[in-house]
């Protein structure tokens, strides 16, 4: 019987079906045995724990900050394509329901009377806050400026467009200076 070579032979000795020659006593040593194995098996200590709690701390301090700069870096984009949308829905209010004479406010824009320009998030008010950033439009005969305003720590460049259809842009939360009365921007920087 010792010679066998079954799949279930060490079942069976742990089991007492089978017990190879070896006395009762000696079954019973061999179960103590097996149990102390057991219950001498360790789980993960509370320092390894701390190191493992540690080392994600330290990725999530590399993370946070690059996930931060991504948000702002969205939140910029969205404004500029949302100053881009006012400009083209202004032209298009400016040919159509302002009759070649004057444009619209945020939300003459985004009304069905207006011709539904912009979407009601951007348009549901003058000012605005979409992505972060705290939309306005001022309105002049025959000229406008819209300008786009970071929310606290939502973005770093602050915008402005008007008439012209040039997109400027401020290194901080203080807009391009833009006349409404001549749809000038005089101070900030075009955008490429």
């Amino acid at each position: 019987m010792i010679g066998r070579s079954s799949p279930f032979l060490a079942w069976e000795i742990l089991t007492g079906k089978h017990n190879l020659g070896i006395p009762p006593t000696g079954m019973i040593y061999l179960r103590k045995l097996e149990y102390k194995k057991m219950k001498n098996q360790k789980g993960f200590s509370l320092v390894e724990l701390l190191v493992v709690v540690i080392i994600i701390a330290i990725i999530a301090a590399i993370a946070i900050p690059s996930l931060l700069a991504s948000r702002r870096a969205a939140n910029e984009a969205s404004a500029i394509s949302s100053l881009r949308t006012v400009h083209s829905a202004q032209a298009t209010y400016f040919s159509t329901v302002g009759g070649n004479a004057s444009y619209g406010t945020l939300v003459n824009l985004a009304s069905t009377a207006g011709g539904d320009l912009i979407d009601d998030v951007l348009g549901g008010a003058d000012p605005s806050s979409k992505s972060g950033y705290d939309f306005t439009v001022t309105l002049a005969t025959g000229h406008y400026c819209g300008t786009a305003v970071p929310q606290s720590g939502q973005g770093t460049r602050s915008f402005a467009i008007s008439t012209a259809g040039v997109l400027y842009s401020s290194p901080n939360a203080t807009p391009p200076t833009c006349t409404a009365a001549t749809g000038v921007i005089s101070t900030g920087s075009p955008l490429q």
